[in-house]
């Protein structure tokens, strides 16, 4: 079993809100977590520079008034080239061979059309191959350790006992 240290990254920077007749900039954050090998989080409203993201609760994110949405790395990854997902979570790169990739959101409240340097998303998901290379994500997640430790009576769970 592989051991890899316990710990991520997070790249600040703009995804771009599609509206009908303009672009806001939306400030925002990408974090990995080795923890939770398989997904990207996307915290939106990142309260810049000197806000410490990567070690900011991931608990409440609207707390300080923005907004997390759980994303795949694989489909982060793979809609850099082409079209994936369904449902919710969409994205697709530009045509044309813009350094665009554009994400769409759908929640019961509304939908959202963002767009994002695909460069800056490509390098994010480089550096997250540093702490958990790319389909190595079950060997990272220690469900020996876990399995172990509820067999051993360490289990926080109150009916237990």
């Amino acid at each position: 079993m592989a051991h890899y240290p316990r710990s991520g990254c997070t790249a600040r920077t703009t995804f771009h809100l599609v509206g009908p007749q303009s672009w806001t900039a939306v400030p925002a954050a990408l974090i990995y977590d080795s923890t939770d090998p398989f997904a990207v989080r996307v915290r939106f409203g990142d309260g810049g520079p000197d806000e410490d993201v990567d070690t900011a609760p991931y608990d409440d994110p609207d707390e300080d008034g923005g907004v997390e949405w759980l994303l795949s790395r694989d489909l982060l990854r793979a809609g850099l080239t082409a079209p994936v997902g369904e449902g919710d979570v969409r994205l697709w790169p530009a045509r044309g061979g813009l350094d665009v990739v554009f994400l769409q959101l759908r929640a019961p409240s509304g939908e959202a059309l963002f767009e994002v340097s695909g460069a800056v998303v490509a390098n994010f998901l480089r550096e997250t191959n540093l702490f958990v290379p790319a389909g190595t994500e079950s060997d990272a997640l220690r469900v020996d350790d876990e399995i172990s430790a509820l067999l051993q009576g360490g289990t926080d769970n109150p009916s237990a006992h």
